[in-house]
């Protein structure tokens, strides 16, 4: 029965996998390309250019268009860069010097978070500068939360007893809640896996010696 949950799951994922990228064909075809990537460099035709920078508007009307109660509790939200700075580091540092020991592949920052938007002319500084705080916040979060799945698998690979929102897209191969029978097995076989993980990668060599 697990081998079955599993293929399902697998193939689920690869559904996923199909339909985002039909949607993506999808919207590629019915929607105008605004940019081209040369590289890593995210390009606009001056045209394109032109008309971004004449529908911006400027800081003063945009604060003065701004709901005022907004405004008050703005330093609320960019308070928060603090703790998410000391989060960011934290776990920078926990899987720097853990996983190597664990035999787990390092999660990759950059593909958790892109600062691209500041590239936009149609906005202004302001606007940009709320754009790349939110990329930096969620960019976090989903970085920490992958950093959170993989130390899980490692070290606690089983399903709650009740049904939970927002789980990670490891916990559904997890084990059943109270399969005491299969624990050490499984365990040993998550924990494989993610030694799999990372000699594909070609990071083998973080292992321990």
């Amino acid at each position: 029965m697990d081998e079955k949950i599993r293929s399902l799951v697998a193939r689920i994922g690869a559904l996923e996998n199909e339909l985002e990228a039909a949607l993506s064909e999808r919207e590629m075809r019915e929607t105008p390309l605004f940019y081209h990537l040369n590289g890593n460099r995210i390009e606009f035709d001056k045209a394109i250019r032109a008309a971004h920078r004449s529908s911006r508007r400027g800081v003063l009307s945009w604060f003065w268009q701004s709901n005022p109660p907004t405004i008050l509790v703005a330093p609320v939200i960019y308070g928060l860069i603090v703790p998410l700075l000391f989060f960011h580091f934290g776990l920078f540092m926990y899987q720097s010097i853990c996983f190597p020991v664990y035999r787990i592949e390092k999660v990759k920052r950059s593909d958790y978070m892109a600062m691209d938007r500041w590239h936009l002319q149609y906005l202004n500084f302001m606007e940009k500068f709320n754009c790349a705080y939110c990329a930096y916040a969620n960019g976090v979060i989903a970085y920490g939360t992958e950093i959170a799945a993989r130390t899980e698998q490692y070290w606690c690979p089983i399903k709650h007893a009740r049904k939970l929102m927002g789980t990670h897209a490891r916990y559904e191969q997890f084990i059943r809640y109270g399969d005491a029978e299969n624990y050490p097995q499984r365990l040993a076989e998550f924990r494989q896996a993610l030694s799999a993980e990372a000699g594909k990668s070609g990071v083998s060599d973080q292992s321990p010696s």
